[in-house]
């Protein structure tokens, strides 16, 4: 066979096998998580030595495409840096400091703090030679913030702002059926929002692989009009030709209901895209009897679209969707599939005790449950674009959605990043209104602000014009945005007139974007300004402000307002109004940041819900005031309560609609009980009970079957109860815990504003490098270990400053130093060793720890004995054999590696604060038992256990 014909019968195998392999991959979509294994170590904004010699090479990735240095580079060695899954948090895993940011809850990070604002991670992913003609993409959910993003040394993008889901499509810089290295520098120097953000690649990471005709990122659209009983759904698809000819193909669109039946289809046929190209292809597709998504019955369809090339499958990608309609009247409210809806919301940052803003899929879904819980129905996502996880727990669970833009602007980024967040979400039955922005006060009420909103509610409009565009407005109601907006939204009464502008302006819908803003601690009920703490009755926080229960009273009566959003449904880190440091949460939230209800969310459950309700406080542990007066509320949706101290009836009153009952009570421990009424008959009870000390540690978790998956968790209550059994509400007791088992604890909480305890116990890493290293030629290996005997300097040069790489001596010897801090009893010390000879033998103050050891490209680890070390400086020898280089650009290793001094995690241990804590768990990878043991000095301790039992796990490349 001629050599022709070689090649081109070796071309038609590649064919191929390339076609069979993308057969195989049922379609050629493919999705993986990207979140186990990565690399993680501290750089440096401004100091380049600190940032790893990033950016410093003569020919910069900026310069030449290939050329990252420092970690960006393919090459770079990470060993010693520590390793970790994500979502990630670096902020949460820092002291607390008062020379930090107030509004990131003063952890020390930021300007102030630049060794630890700046993050670095990377990880290594195998890429198989048959995806060699795939369309390949990494997709990140959100990084905060300022991040740049290599792969195999080449710069492929960035992303500034810290809430945007960006796609970086990577196939060329692959290299295939080898291994690539994904590199992440992090910035979170600058603060993007004035509350906590958090800092690192916080969100999930994704592989997609895909058949370059495939369907476009966030690519399709689905819309249904609704007939009685039916609804055409309207299926829209952005198909994309990534191959470099003309191709002919067709497009199948199926809804499947939750079932897994098929309940519609349509084909469209003879479709043609030329290269590089995008196509919409729409088709109406009748339901009949649909089901529609509602509160208390979230039904959610899957629409199948499948592309098809000479009848073979290129892509199938799935959206979930709901068919429901949505309206806002300037009369009458809000209205779903037909029916007038109250909006019951709260607005939400994204952060929660323990975990910072890498919150687990598993705790999105907890929080937005505990919300449902209290009554609430609406979510405002504040005031960025949220988690895709957040959504979807919305979407399965029944709750409407704000889903809000970052920052108002008409550039073409900022228009930009607010069309990736409708594309991106506008499948959500759950979302009711995109809202283009909040509390703008530098244009709220000009005609440059009503330029801008005007322009963007009609860009949102042209990307779905299904909901209805808002914006939260504080400095006024009065001319600017507030004119030009489709619903109003007005954050806070005392900030302007609202029934005066609704009468100005009686056809523009409108709802309370953020109302509230009360002060309250959980379990506390006397206001204590020198320990920063608020009483949890609801008060009107400031002068202008008012309490939740003057806010919703408002609202509810008056039915053109569609609803309120509570300023907040959690605390979070940050903003610790009305006090400072060391208050490091905000007072605002219905729960704690751990998601314990204060007791405003009983007078919201009462109104907001049809659950039987009645709650008193506060509790009745007040030793030291008998005979004092106490205010003693209730809340309740019963129609009388009746309250009893020590079974003495003290009065029955009427509860008034959206109201709460009062009595002054002198103090006297034993059992307040309150009797609730429903037309005269007696229906609920609510007792509080003076408690004795606290005697055990109880755990709760929110559920007690895990899945092995790596991902899931389980949200544990910490208590701690009397010999009696009760539970005691002013303990503060320091808990410790031990887990054994496959799982890990994340992090720990305790609602305290003022805690300046750890959220999480991590172990302490510090890498060491090698400084002041030199060499000196000799005859061969065996003459080496005379010159280490050597002090005088002479004949030792910078080691490979003045090598003659065409006449390299036989062996060179290498003197360098390491310094160890003046304690590291506890500590591994590891010598993460690369090599620079073809052949070494390693010393290390005079101690043999390596001889003869060959080249290694993947290097060598030796975990070092303390017997050989000391505490400062350290001598490192080394003889080796050169490495020579065969061309003179070639690069020979020069760094002989890093010292890695890693101090293992202290004991996890959090203090109660008002009788709780908790502890969140996290599971491995493994099936077994996961077990907890909580002890505390002076009470019994307990022991839970846990199943995590093997399932199905999404499809990772760890």
């Amino acid at each position: 066979m001629s050599r022709l014909k070689s090649y081109l019968f070796l071309g038609l195998l590649f064919l191929v096998h390339l076609a069979f392999a993308q057969e195989k991959n049922g379609g050629g979509r493919q999705r993986f998580l990207l979140d186990f294994n990565w690399r993680f170590a501290f750089g440096h904004p401004s100091d380049t030595k600190k940032d790893f010699d990033h950016g410093t090479s003569y020919f910069s990735y900026l310069a030449k495409a290939g050329y990252g240095d420092g970690p960006a580079a393919a090459k770079f060695d990470d060993r010693a840096w520590r390793q970790l899954n994500l979502p990630h948090d670096w902020a949460v895993e820092q002291e607390f400091s008062p020379q930090a940011s107030f509004s990131h809850g003063f952890k020390a990070i930021g300007r102030n703090f630049p060794g630890r604002s700046v993050g670095w991670y990377r990880k290594t992913i195998h890429i198989p030679a048959s995806d060699l003609g795939r369309r390949i993409a990494l997709e990140f959910d959100g990084v905060y913030r300022d991040s740049k993003v290599w792969v195999n040394g080449h710069l492929v993008g960035a992303e500034p702002s810290g809430y945007n889901t960006f796609r970086m499509d990577i196939s060329e810089y692959l290299n295939y059926g080898a291994d690539n290295t994904i590199a992440v520098r992090v910035d979170a120097t600058m603060e993007e929002g004035w509350y906590y953000e958090g800092a690192g690649i916080y969100r999930h990471v994704w592989l997609s692989k895909t058949n370059p005709l495939h369907v476009a990122p966030h690519g399709t659209f689905v819309t249904a009009q609704v007939n009685n009983t039916n609804a055409e759904v309207t299926a829209r698809a952005n198909i994309i030709n990534e191959n470099k000819t003309v191709k002919t193909f067709s497009v199948l669109q199926t809804v499947v209901d939750a079932a897994g039946k098929t309940v519609a289809t349509q084909r469209q046929d003879n479709l043609t895209l030329a290269p590089f190209q995008t196509q919409e292809v729409r088709m109406v597709l009748p339901v009949t009897n649909a089901r529609l998504w509602d509160l208390e019955s979230p039904y959610l369809y899957k629409l199948v679209t499948t592309v098809l090339a000479g009848n073979q499958e290129t892509d199938r990608y799935e959206t979930s969707f709901g068919i429901r309609t949505i309206r806002f009247d300037a009369r009458e409210g809000f209205f779903l599939n037909g029916k007038h809806v109250k909006l019951k919301g709260t607005n939400n940052h994204q952060d929660h005790a323990g975990v910072g803003t890498a919150l687990p899929d598993e705790l999105q879904y907890w929080r937005i449950k505990t919300l449902k819980d209290m009554g609430s129905n609406a979510y405002r996502c504040s005031h960025h674009p949220p988690t895709p996880e957040l959504l979807e727990a919305c979407d399965k669970l029944g709750m409407l959605v704000i889903d809000e833009n970052r920052l108002m602007g008409t550039s073409e980024q900022r228009i930009d990043d607010m069309k990736r967040l409708i594309i991106r979400d506008r499948n959500h039955p759950s979302i009711i209104s995109w809202s283009i922005g909040n509390e703008e006060w530098a244009i709220e009420n000009s005609i440059i602000g009503a330029r801008i909103a005007t322009t963007m509610q009609d860009y949102a409009k042209s990307l779905d014009s299904t909901r209805a565009i808002s914006a939260g407005i504080s400095g006024g109601f009065r001319s600017g945005i507030s004119d030009v907006l489709e619903v109003m939204g007005y954050n806070y009464l005392g900030n302007g007139d609202i029934e005066a502008h609704h009468k100005q302006f009686p056809n523009q819908p409108s709802m309370g974007t953020e109302e509230g803003s009360t002060f309250a601690t959980r379990g506390v009920y006397v206001t204590d300004l020198e320990k920063h703490y608020q009483a949890a009755y609801d008060r009107k926080p400031r002068p202008t402000f008012y309490s939740i229960e003057e806010g919703w009273t408002f609202y509810a009566n008056r039915p053109w307002l569609a609803g309120m959003f509570i300023w907040t449904g959690f605390d979070y880190r940050g903003e610790p109004t009305p006090h400072g440091w060391p208050s490091v949460t905000s007072y605002f939230g219905m729960m704690d940041n751990c998601g314990f209800p204060k007791d405003n969310v009983y007078y919201l459950r009462s109104w907001w819900s049809n659950q039987p309700t009645l709650h008193l406080l506060p509790h009745w542990n007040r030793p030291g005031q008998e005979g004092k007066e106490i205010p003693v509320w209730a809340y309740s949706n019963c129609d009388e309560v009746e309250l009893f101290l020590n079974k003495k009836s003290l009065g029955r009153q009427t509860m008034k609609p959206n109201s709460h009952l009062e009595w002054k009570v002198n103090y006297a421990p034993g059992t307040l009980e309150a009797v609730g009424y429903k037309n005269g008959k007696k229906v609920l009870t609510d007792v509080v009970k003076t408690t004795g000390e606290a005697a055990a540690v109880q755990l709760t978790p929110h559920k007690t079957s895990l899945k092995a998956d790596g991902e899931d968790i389980a949200v544990i209550t910490v208590s701690v109860n009397d010999k009696n059994k009760l539970a005691v509400p002013t303990a503060g007791n320091e808990i410790s815990f031990q887990l054994k088992g496959p799982g890990r604890i994340i992090g720990v909480g305790n609602g305290d504003p003022t805690s300046l305890e750890k959220d999480r116990f991590i172990e302490d890493i510090k890498t060491v490098g090698i400084t002041d290293l030199k060499e000196k030629p000799v005859a061969g290996m065996d003459n080496g270990q005379s010159a280490f005997q050597e002090t005088n300097a002479s004949g030792w040069d910078d080691a490979f400053k003045k090598r003659d790489y065409k006449n390299l001596a036989p062996a060179y010897v290498h003197r360098g130093s390491f310094e160890l801090p003046a304690n590291f009893t506890g500590a591994d010390v590891t010598f993460f060793y690369k090599s620079i000879g073809r052949e070494q033998t390693i010393y290390i103050n005079g101690k043999e720890i390596a001889q003869n050891l060959k080249e290694s490209a993947e290097g060598n680890v030796f975990k070092l004995d303390h017997s050989i070390l000391k505490p400062g400086q350290n001598q490192l020898e080394i003889l080796a054999t050169p490495i020579p280089k065969k061309y003179d650009w070639d690069n020979v290793n020069q760094d002989p590696g890093t010292f890695q001094i890693l101090t293992p995690a202290s004991t996890w241990k959090r203090k109660l604060f008002n009788g709780l804590a908790q502890i969140i768990i996290q599971t491995t990878k493994d099936a077994g038992e996961i077990t907890l043991t909580a002890t505390g000095q002076g009470l019994k301790s307990t022991t839970l256990k846990v199943k995590s039992a093997d399932t199905e796990k999404r499809p990772s490349i760890d």
